[in-house]
């Protein structure tokens, strides 16, 4: 029987959650990924008050997720709710934000965060720095444009965040790209090997985590 991991959406959107749950179990075919999507909130998280409601909605699943599940993911780029989870489950957990930067530094590379929600660099910006990123994070680079909108139209979404890893490459000297939002899990898988730099899509590289500290037992 495979392992089953909860892959929460921390925004209220089933489609994303859907997406990133085909992503995570292409990535990692051996484990089960259950989707939970939480209940209440935004459809797309961009700014601060929003990622801290986000949080609370997390961290009040701790106690309704699915029985027998041997690890959780957070799948929002803020990784809300991760530190509560941890503190409430006897199970490892994981976020997309953690995942995705850690992957992003191997070998000391230097790196971009490339994402499409201005008001939420800062919290970004924070994390790195709070899983000991700080010092390997460029930039937080931004797509241009109204984020709904671009978000919205999925060429548009593509082409914006491929300019955004163009000018993190050639003005920043990024070695590595982050894409930077659960709901970019689509364009991400769609950029990737594009460009002449690593780039990194959050949510298989959570799956790959998540299933890394299940084997070790390391939670």
């Amino acid at each position: 029987m495979k392992p089953r991991v909860a892959l929460i959406n921390p925004n209220t959107t089933v489609a994303t959650t859907l997406a990133m749950v085909r992503l995570a179990a292409e990535a990692v075919p051996e484990i089960e990924f259950l989707p939970v999507t939480v209940a209440k909130g935004p459809p797309v998280i961009t700014e601060p008050k929003a990622l801290a409601q986000a949080a609370e909605h997390v961290a009040a699943l701790a106690d309704h997720l699915p029985e027998g599940i041997s690890g959780v993911i957070t799948a929002a780029f803020g990784d809300p709710g991760l530190e509560a989870l941890r503190a409430a489950l006897a199970v490892p957990v994981t976020g997309i934000a953690e995942a995705g930067m850690l992957a992003a530094a191997e070998g000391g590379r230097r790196f971009c965060v490339v994402t499409t929600t201005p008001d939420l660099a800062a919290p970004i910006k924070a994390r790195a720095e709070a899983y000991g990123l700080g010092n390997s994070l460029t930039s937080v680079r931004l797509t241009a444009g109204d984020v709904h909108q671009v978000m919205a139209d999925p060429a548009r979404l593509e082409a914006a965040l491929a300019e955004a890893i163009r000018l993190a490459i050639s003005e920043d000297a990024a070695e590595a790209i982050v894409i930077g939002g659960g709901p970019l899990a689509v364009a991400a898988r769609a950029l990737a090997g594009q460009f002449c730099v690593p780039i990194i899509e959050p949510v298989p590289e959570a799956a790959r985590r998540i299933a890394r500290l299940i084997r070790r037992g390391d939670f």
